[in-house]
């Protein structure tokens, strides 16, 4: 019954997606309007896509562009939030501009930043960085608040400096709640990948997909959609493995079957 259950889990999403391209090939088939194609019509035009050279390149330079923000964000986040739950002065001093700039949709800053660094990598790959960011820094600051202040006390008996208490007891503590903030990032990274290219249309996935929109290639458009949906599902479960390792030791683990009879 124990795996049966779980095959069914697995096989959810599968079942979902086949589903949603069920509705969608009947909606499509109902409404006859030649600017929303059938689902098999957009999943025929993916692998002409994919076989493109050109169209390879954008895609893969998106993805390029995608990880260098996603990385820096982490890189610059996780230890500014962990800083901002842990000292008063830090958190005083940043609130305030992040409480301004958290609710301001990130794309709405690109036409400013391609003003001041142009239309190129570093002006997309700075939107992408900016709409991770938030999340990862917040998650970060709620994780170190949590940190029982008993672990920190035992810490400085023990000798260890603020900054070997922030790395070996704060950080371990708070990494559950730090990779739910990354995994929210990597989601809004691929959402303003794709906003940033289509808003500055030189190359890229979302370039890819306006630019069919402009030439009424709407199977094209349709099947961009897939692929970028497709992209962010096998990054999610990517990462999900990834955290499942990193932070097991804090999730309950069933080594006996539970009974409830």
């Amino acid at each position: 019954m124990t795996l049966l259950a779980t095959s069914a889990r697995r096989a959810a999403p599968v079942f979902a997606c086949i589903g949603l391209l069920a509705i969608w090939q009947v909606a499509s088939l109902a409404l006859k309007n030649d600017s929303f194609p059938t689902a098999i019509e957009a999943i025929r035009a993916i692998p002409d896509i994919l076989g493109d050279k050109e169209s390879l390149i954008n895609i893969l330079a998106s993805l390029r562009r995608m990880a260098i923000g996603f990385g820096v964000a982490v890189l610059v986040s996780i230890p500014l939030g962990l800083l901002m739950g842990r000292n008063r002065a830090v958190a005083a001093f940043f609130n305030p501009l992040l409480m301004v700039i958290y609710p301001v949709p990130k794309a709405a800053l690109m036409p400013i930043i391609m003003l001041w660094l142009g239309v190129g990598d570093i002006a997309k790959t700075l939107v992408i960085f900016l709409g991770v960011s938030l999340p990862v820094i917040y998650h970060s600051f709620e994780g170190a608040r949590a940190v029982e202040e008993k672990m920190l006390w035992s810490g400085a008996a023990m000798g260890l400096s603020p900054l070997q208490r922030l790395v070996r007891i704060v950080l371990p503590a708070a990494l559950p709640e730090i990779l739910t903030g990354c995994r929210t990032g990597l989601v809004l990274a691929l959402i303003t990948m794709i906003t940033s290219e289509m808003i500055a249309r030189q190359s890229g996935a979302g370039n890819i997909l306006f630019n069919a929109l402009d030439m009424g290639q709407y199977d094209t458009v349709f099947a961009m959609i897939i692929i970028v949906g497709a992209m962010g599902i096998c990054l999610d479960a990517i990462f999900e493995r990834v955290r499942a390792r990193l932070v097991r030791w804090s999730e309950p683990q069933f080594d006996i079957p539970l009974s409830f009879s």
